[in-house]
């Protein structure tokens, strides 16, 4: 049976994990041993938990003077990169690239950024269109971001990643696994979008709207400015291609290990979605984060980094992936 223990969280979150052989509801058709995870909501208050001052004031540290900005222009689209360098001493340390959502920015991520960057570097980005960004000239596909993210990398001669992408932004870092194997070693998918079965505007719009009315103050404030800057019509320029865009099926030719997040509450991307997105990968697993929603990489983001941290330490990435031939779509 499932059995309780401590990730590193700076909470004592209990994990309730499903693991191999263990009675699950998450069942994929043919394998039947889907990881699934849940972390529980917090004790209440007035119970012991442990202090978390060291990891403040670490992540304290860590952002006090080591963050960077970067303007990249890559085929006549620009990017802005933050950069936040790790101050451990660890002798190989993972590089972290957070991509965003339609109409979000870096900025949300920023939280989590300093969470990752006590044991790896970090590269978050603004994609073209967003945060500020110049507009691109036409619409750019989700496989073109795909593209384009691959070529930022090689451009940045950061040579491999642990990718993570949040609602639309998970759309672009899965195709960045599918297209570039040998520059992915695990894949983190927040929020991921779109469910076939809920792909137009208007249910999509139900969605965000019953999600913003339970998100954190600070979350919302950071989303509603940056659709803002945006603008309704890149926005809905770049929504007709979420929506036509198949998560579930690119994941079927993605080879890095691939963890699907996501907040218990979250009205915008639903359980059985997300463990179908974990049973599609062929080395899928599911985490759900209680009492949290959409946006739970910044409403729980200690946690939400420590078990990024975990699944890049816990599960190896294919040691040669140009020698693994893709099926065909």
């Amino acid at each position: 049976m499932g059995h309780a223990f401590n990730h590193g969280v700076t909470n004592p979150f209990r994990i309730r994990l499903i693991s191999d052989g263990c009675p699950s509801s998450r069942h994929r058709p043919g394998r039947p041993n889907l990881r699934f995870a849940r972390i529980p909501a917090p004790e209440p208050e007035g119970n012991h938990v442990t202090t978390t001052d060291r990891a403040s004031a670490e992540r304290r540290r860590v952002t006090a003077d080591n963050t960077r900005v970067r303007h990249v222009e890559l085929d006549g689209h620009q990017f802005t990169v933050h950069s936040l360098s790790s101050t451990s001493r660890a002798p190989e340390l993972p590089t972290y690239l957070m991509v965003h959502g339609i109409g979000a920015s870096y900025r949300y991520f920023r939280r989590m950024q300093q969470g990752l960057a006590v044991t790896g570097h970090t590269l978050s980005l603004d994609l073209p269109g967003f945060g500020g960004t110049r507009r691109p000239e036409r619409p750019l596909a989700v496989e073109e971001y795909g593209t384009l993210i691959g070529r930022l990398l090689d451009h940045l001669e950061v040579p491999r990643v642990v990718v993570i992408g949040h609602s639309m932004g998970a759309q672009f870092v899965t195709e960045l696994a599918r297209q570039r194997p040998d520059a992915v070693s695990h894949l983190v998918l927040i929020g991921p979008v779109t469910d076939p079965r809920r792909a137009t505007a208007v249910q999509q719009a139900m969605g965000l709207t019953r999600d913003v009315v339970k998100e954190s103050p600070s979350g919302n404030l950071i989303v509603f400015q940056d659709y803002l800057e945006c603008g309704p019509r890149w926005f809905s320029t770049e929504l007709a291609l979420m929506l036509d865009y198949r998560t579930d099926l690119a994941l079927r030719e993605v080879r890095s290990p691939t963890l699907v997040i996501r907040g218990v509450d979250d009205p915008v991307s639903g359980s059985d979605w997300c463990a179908r997105l974990a049973a599609a990968a062929p080395d899928g697993h599911l985490l759900e984060v209680a009492g949290h929603r959409h946006l739970v990489h910044h409403s729980a983001a200690a946690q939400t980094a420590a078990q990024i941290e975990g699944h890049a330490r816990r599960h190896p990435s294919i040691a040669r992936p140009e020698q693994i031939a893709l099926p065909e779509r």
